[in-house]
């Protein structure tokens, strides 16, 4: 394996976590920002209260998402098991 073809690896296996990671995060941010804008709104300061929405937000999208993102994860988990006898010659 040439170090071209390491990184190239690297790559795509940096972009294939943002692309399984990132719908989790957004939607957590969104939901922070209104919770955190809410909370200067009313001057609410109730630590509970920025938690739970995200936490349940996470849980919601990864109910959702969840088999998408498995299958994302275990195609890119496919292809590299596909290309070690190419990269052994």
């Amino acid at each position: 394996m040439t170090p071209d073809q390491s990184l190239d690896f690297m790559n795509d296996m940096l972009w294939y976590a943002a692309l399984i990671a990132g719908p989790v995060m957004l939607a957590t941010l969104v939901v922070g920002l209104t919770v955190s804008v809410f909370q200067v709104a009313t001057q609410i300061q109730e630590i509970t209260l920025s938690y739970v929405p995200k936490i349940l937000t996470a849980g919601l999208v990864l109910v959702l998402l969840g088999p998408w993102m498995l299958a994302q994860l275990t195609g890119y988990a496919r292809d590299l098991y596909l290309i070690i006898p190419a990269l052994a010659q």
